[in-house]
């Protein structure tokens, strides 16, 4: 038994570097962020971190879904005339190789930065002064308004550029001290911070705070429930189109947005039910590279008709919709998107064909639109295969994958030859095999989920009660990690190889005009 064991121990070595050089080869950069954290433990597929040992293993064993009925229920088609059903609608067993997609591009920043560059250079590549001059002329305006309407307010003066800039640092402060309250940093308690609470008084920040917009005011021809921040986020956009090119593989997701835990320790059962009732979602596109997020997508719950967040829910074909908004942009590029269930569909991934987007996407029977798939490849059988076989059938391009592994997994994938082998590499199993469009899926899921387990402790904790406010901070949430994915691929990380905290309280300090920021030429 213990020389067993110990062959364990010297395998487990070698099982981990196959499992690096097959991640490298599906060309899925190390971690972004440079830090050691758990391994996530939603992948049943892909784990080399040490932690796999317990968690990945773990969720592994757990069913996906509820085992398909032993015997066909009365009325049934018999399996021959299944399968003729099947042939029919062009399904076959009969597998075609294919060649993946071409894709030649050369993903990364678009733009070299000197090594001097700062924190405040790459974050103002998505938000320049000129997009903070604009939230001056807009905050001032809506005071002037405000004050026309409810009357005058002694204690307000304009706000200038520096006074935005500090204030913005303000609430971006929150991402690193992980504390709700912004005004925490004037208290004098655990989270009081001296340095930045000179640049300005708690009651300015309080008056902007008051005033702070976007877009003052809704225009005749607007009817966005989002028109407070909708130019934000268009300019937001653009600026991510210019700075990054991304890789082939990309992820449709929406990213994991924790709660403070002190708020969550602490605060009542009301409180915690009124915190839920979030009045959007929030979805991306996001290079599996580097973890770069390339297109941000926000559902509003209030919109009319049936494309409200309630029904987004629970209408796959609506988190298709969500789909093809995010990848308006990706048409005629040889992409290959990954899916989760409630997204992954045979109409979508037809559709995203005809425009050169090719998809990679995870099965359920509970979520998923299965509308023309082959129902025989949709049940589980009685008995269950042994770990690592599958079944696939192929129709036109497009392959629908039953894998098994310690429980049933499902794909359906245009972007993968059916006929091309991988393999998920766990410590305590060892080599599964697989197809390559299931290993492909797994691996840079994992990436995702390890990006999420980082980048989600980074978002700004202030939260405002108005949705729009929501929306913004979270959008400049996201536009400081990209910043800093873009610092890390630069020349200016090995000056200074600033951690992601780090990173963040360098932009605080940069904005509150505390450190030297000059621009980079």
């Amino acid at each position: 038994m213990a020389e067993g064991g110990g062959g364990a121990r010297k395998r487990a070595p070698a099982l981990l570097e196959a499992a690096r050089a097959r991640y490298e080869s599906l060309h899925i950069s190390d971690d972004v962020f440079g830090e050691s954290g758990p391994d996530s433990g939603g992948n049943p597929f892909y784990s080399t971190s040490a932690a796999s040992h317990s968690s990945s293993a773990a969720s592994s064993d757990d069913e996906p879904e509820r085992p398909g009925p032993a015997a066909p229920p009365p009325g049934a088609p018999d399996a021959p005339d299944l399968e003729e059903d099947e042939a029919g609608a062009g399904w076959s067993a009969t597998l075609r190789d294919r060649p993946p997609p071409r894709f030649e591009d050369t993903g990364g920043p678009t733009r070299k930065m000197p090594p001097s560059a700062s924190a405040m250079d790459f974050f103002q590549l998505f938000v320049p002064d000129n997009v903070l001059k604009n939230m001056v002329v807009q905050t001032n305006m809506y005071a002037r308004k405000f004050q026309e309407r409810f009357g005058s307010d002694g204690a307000w003066v304009d706000v200038t550029l520096p006074e935005m800039k500090a204030f913005l640092g303000y609430v971006i402060s929150t991402s690193t001290s992980h504390c709700e309250s912004v005004l925490s940093i004037w208290s004098g308690g655990f989270y009081s911070n001296r340095s930045l609470a000179l640049v300005m008084s708690q009651a300015r920040f309080e008056k902007i705070l008051k005033y702070f917009h976007v877009v003052a005011f809704r225009s005749s021809q607007t009817t966005h429930g989002l028109y407070k921040v909708q130019p934000f986020l268009d300019s937001l956009q653009t600026s991510f189109d210019s700075a990054f090119r991304p890789s082939q593989t990309q992820v449709l997701h929406e990213p994991l947005i924790d709660e403070d835990p002190v708020f969550i320790a602490t605060c009542t059962e009301r409180e915690l039910r009124k915190r839920k009732k979030r009045k959007f979602s929030l979805w991306v596109r996001q290079c599996s590279s580097t973890g770069f997020i390339i297109q941000i997508y926000v559902h509003l719950k209030e919109g009319s008709g049936p494309d409200g967040l309630d029904a987004l829910k629970n209408k796959p074909q609506l988190h298709g919709m969500v789909a093809k908004n995010l990848c308006r942009n990706a048409a005629g590029k040889n992409y290959i998107i990954f899916t989760g269930p409630s997204i992954t569909s045979l109409t979508l991934f037809e559709e995203f064909e005809k425009q050169e987007i090719y998809c990679c996407g995870l099965l359920s029977s509970r979520k998923s639109d299965c509308t023309g798939l082959p129902p025989s490849m949709l049940s589980n059988p009685a008995t269950p295969p042994a770990r690592g076989q599958h079944q696939i059938r192929m129709k036109g391009s497009m392959s629908l994958i039953c894998w098994y592994n310690k429980g049933h997994f499902r794909f359906l994938t245009n972007a993968y030859s059916p006929m091309q082998q991988g393999v998920i590499i766990k410590r305590r199993s060892g080599e599964i095999p697989c197809p390559l469009a299931v290993e492909a899926f797994a691996a840079h899921l994992s990436y995702i989920c390890k990006y999420d387990d980082k980048y989600s402790k980074y978002f700004i904790s202030h939260k405002p009660n108005k949705t729009w406010q929501q929306v913004f901070w979270f959008a400049i949430s996201i536009a400081i990690n990209n910043a800093y994915i873009l610092y890390k691929m630069s020349d200016a990380y090995h000056v200074k190889r600033y951690s992601r905290a780090q990173f963040g309280e360098r932009l605080v300090r940069e904005l509150l005009g505390l450190e030297d920021a000059s621009p980079a030429h």
